[in-house]
């Protein structure tokens, strides 16, 4: 029964989450399971974290206090604590970006009633008080749906809050208390605070833009032809150094012109990413075009020389890096001399020797 006597009301919400502590774990895991399953099945991007817990009891009547009991006593108005609470159960989902907030708050919209939800992403942003962290935080409850579910019925009653952030959000809510400040404290302090605030901001924003101009080159290697004119690759008369600038070989390229050529080998990103800065530590101004053609002039020969040393040395390997490096040798010996080490190199040349003295002068 509600009442304005706060201890009695203190002692009947400390037996109320007592009791019901163990069905707000139940909840806790099963809001988690839901969201996840939500999320995998939209268009959301990577979570690197979905958790809960459930709100300290102390912690929770303490922010009663802080919020509600002097409104309601200076009203006259009963109370009980639970229902002021609608944060017993708390989600955090973490995404890499900031821009996927926005997305799984729309996810979340479409599945759960909402409650409440404050977004203090648009409340930093419209002041200029940086102090504090980013995010978005949404109380929602179950949809009348989901509640008529066997698996949530028991939940029907238990809103929570969830809490939706960038990596870098969480990172500066997570060192925001621990420094613990207040608003009262020295102005050089607030103001290097101030200054951290914001490269944590510069950072999710650059993170953001890197994230979309790497996507960008990879749709652009996807579209591009496999071999470029001679005047994209800015050979022609005039063209300026841009042109050239915009065909060096990259991860992304690399991968369009050799799965075009090893169309059943994956070529995984990290080696994929090494190799091409070997490449470019022999010839800085390596294009996609000269990539290309090294496979188109040299694949044929390499191969020939592959399938016999193959026989002979059948405990060995001879990947499609092994072949590209072949034919860059073979494309340009003095240009890629240290593609191949001494061994193999030594190796290949006897055999191209022995292959010219066996053809017969021409």
């Amino acid at each position: 029964m509600a009442s304005l006597d706060f201890e009695r009301e203190k002692c009947a919400f400390s037996k109320f989450y007592d009791n019901k502590r163990p069905l707000l774990e139940e909840a806790k895991n099963a809001y988690i399971r839901a969201i996840n399953t939500l999320i995998k099945q939209s268009d959301v991007g990577e979570v690197t974290k979905i958790e809960g817990r459930i709100k300290d009891k102390e912690e929770c009547i303490k922010k009663f206090q802080r919020k509600y009991q002097n409104k309601f006593e200076a009203d006259e108005q009963p109370y009980e604590i639970k229902d002021c609470l609608s944060d017993l159960i708390g989600i955090r989902i973490v995404c890499l970006y900031e821009d996927q907030v926005a997305v799984v708050s729309e996810v979340l919209k479409k599945h759960f009633d909402i409650i409440d939800v404050t977004d203090k992403i648009a409340a930093i942003e419209s002041t200029e008080d940086l102090l504090g962290y980013k995010g978005l935080h949404m109380d929602l409850q179950l949809s009348r749906e989901m509640a008529c579910l066997a698996k949530f019925q028991a939940f029907a009653e238990h809103p929570f809050e969830v809490q939706i952030r960038s990596l870098i959000q969480d990172a500066w809510s997570v060192l925001d208390h621990k420094i613990k400040y207040k608003k009262s404290i020295p102005n050089d302090l607030k103001r290097r605070i101030n200054v951290l605030s914001a490269l944590f901001e510069l950072a999710d924003r650059e993170f953001k833009e890197i994230r979309n101009a790497t996507m960008e080159l990879l749709q652009q290697a996807t579209v591009d032809p496999i071999s470029d004119s001679l005047a994209e690759n800015g050979e022609a008369a005039g063209d300026g150094s841009m042109a050239v600038n915009g065909k060096i070989i990259n991860a992304f390229n690399f991968q369009r012109v050799a799965g075009h050529f090893f169309k059943d080998f994956e070529f995984e990103d990290y080696k994929v990413d090494s190799f091409v800065q070997d490449i470019l530590k022999q010839d800085n101004d390596f294009k996609r075009s000269d990539l290309h053609k090294s496979l188109i002039e040299n694949l044929k020969t390499v191969r020939d020389y592959r399938d016999e040393f193959m026989v002979e040395n059948p405990e060995n390997t001879f990947s499609p890096y092994t072949v590209i490096r072949h034919c860059l040798y073979l494309y340009s010996k003095e240009t890629f001399e240290r593609i191949l080490s001494r061994g193999p190199k030594d190796r290949f040349d006897e055999w191209l020797k022995a292959c010219r003295s066996s053809s017969g002068p021409a």
